[in-house]
């Protein structure tokens, strides 16, 4: 069934469709996901088929071939009427947002912000041929050339950037780009692929909502070059089985368990409100939050007890109150892992000086929890919570805390903390992860690659490197004669 649509004025968020050649199409089987607030359902999305990927993946395929030969300058005009159009949606996205994942408003006003502004500025961002030889009779090109049609796997933390960092990644290089939402979180994703029939050609940009059976049917599925998929380790690692069998190209932007290591000369007072804020934004349930705290033992004592003070300023509750910073845990699956997690508190014998509880009366609350100097070997330290439960372990030695800053299988993100800049660098040097922040953490930027060593994945997204992510290089041969 095809849906009318509009070509002007604001979107209709009330109702939700699947986005195939530029048509909105319903779906025989509905679903939808709760408010994780108040535990109400949503409204309802498609349940997408292997006949409408098999059609969806055709139309890309069929687009890319004009599409690939559109010109930056007609891509990044295009992209950047994109942009403005979902500025001037932003309030009905941001609502919607916090709805579907349960973030704050502001905090959901704020990554709809990012959205757009990821789109403007990688579009800016060059792609230029590289000549590695040229003499009098040949002329060598490496040059990066579209691969056709790529398929976005997005995640329920952050499904408007991560969505729109891929999208403008693959549309700006020349691909067309099929859209997976998480099934937790469907409705933004929808609405932007609904929101880009105004500036693109049928099939270049589409979105397709299912449950767990539709990430297999994109991955395995012969018509879809490369998967840009942001999740779990344990589900990329599917995704990469998934993908060798057609040997599609991939990107995968997997957990952290990011540590932060804070040195004993650092502005207490200043550092505590960044350190907090960089700890338990969106609840925790972001892979770069700072996972595991260090603190060196000479000012152990007064930062913890800061830190609880600082914590206990935020509020807790349904994102659409003021000034709520604490919502909810996105869905009842993670809800109960981290409920299982605050469990292994009391089986090891550990102390919980803030938190450590949990409240479903009305939707997935967990109280943020601080844990008091635990063991390595603990479940907290060694395992990703995505939720608001934080380690905090004392240390003294510099290359002690390295070695354990860099023992686990994980390497997204790390901080080092101290106005020593020489020190500061001396130890960033050594710490193995995708990004290091001195004096920060979790700062991010369109213009910087991002993305994790070891299991925390395998290439990049944003920034130069990460639009290449969404090309072939391809060596020219110019002979100036036969």
């Amino acid at each position: 069934m095809t849906v009318d649509t509009t070509k002007s004025g604001p979107l209709d968020f009330a109702t939700y469709h699947n986005v195939i050649n530029n048509e909105l199409r319903s779906t025989a089987t509905t679903r939808h996901s709760i408010n994780p607030a108040n535990s109400k359902p949503n409204p309802e999305v498609p349940v997408t088929t292997q006949e409408d990927v098999d059609q969806a993946v055709k139309c890309a395929r069929d687009a890319f071939k004009k599409w690939s030969k559109t010109s930056f300058a007609e891509r990044r005009a295009a992209l950047s009427a994109y942009a403005d159009a979902i500025e001037a949606n932003a309030d009905r996205f941001a609502k919607t947002l916090t709805m579907e994942q349960g973030k704050p408003l502001n905090q959901a006003a704020t990554e709809v912000g990012m959205a757009v502004t990821w789109i403007r500025v990688m579009i800016d961002i060059e792609i230029k041929e590289n000549v590695i030889e040229e003499k009098d009779d040949l002329k060598i090109v490496q040059r990066h050339v579209p691969m056709g049609v790529a398929g976005a796997i997005v995640p329920w933390n952050f499904p408007v950037l991560l969505a729109t960092g891929k999208v403008v990644g693959a549309v700006y290089t020349g691909n067309t780009v099929i859209v997976k939402p998480s099934p937790f979180t469907p409705y933004c994703d929808l609405k932007l692929a609904e929101l880009a029939i105004r500036f693109f050609p049928p099939g270049v940009v589409q979105c397709l909502s299912g449950d767990d059976s539709l990430g297999p049917m994109l991955t395995e599925h012969p018509g879809i070059d490369k998967i840009s998929f942001t999740g779990s380790i344990a589900t990329g690692k599917r995704v990469m089985a998934s993908c060798a069998k057609t040997l599609k190209r991939v990107t995968l932007e997997l957990g952290g368990n990011d540590p932060a290591i804070i040195c004993d000369d650092i502005d207490i007072d200043a550092v505590i409100p960044k350190v907090g804020i960089s700890a338990y934004l969106c609840s925790a349930q972001i892979c770069m939050m700072i996972k595991r705290l260090y603190v060196h033992e000479k000012i152990y004592d007064e930062f913890l007890g800061k830190l609880i003070a600082f914590v206990k300023t935020l509020k807790i509750g349904d994102g659409t109150e003021p000034d709520v910073f604490f919502g909810p845990v996105q869905n009842k699956m993670q809800f109960e892992k981290a409920k299982e997690l605050l469990g292994s508190i009391t089986a090891e014998k550990l102390k919980a000086v803030l938190g450590g509880s949990t409240d479903d009366s009305h939707g997935y609350f967990i109280h943020p929890t601080i844990i008091d100097n635990p063991p390595e070997s603990s479940r907290v330290v060694q395992e990703e919570p995505f939720a608001p439960i934080l380690p905090i372990m004392k240390w003294s030695d510099e290359d002690d805390v390295l070695e354990k800053a860099n023992a686990l299988e994980t390497g997204l993100g790390a901080s080092v903390w101290t106005k020593d800049l020489d020190r500061a660098t001396r130890m960033a040097n050594q710490l193995q992860a995708g990004s290091v922040w001195v004096n920060s953490h979790f700062d991010i930027s369109p213009k910087a690659p991002f993305g994790g060593h070891k299991q925390s994945g395998i290439g990049m997204e944003w920034g130069l490197t990460g639009l290449l992510g969404y090309c072939n290089s391809q060596t020219l041969w110019l002979r100036k004669s036969s």
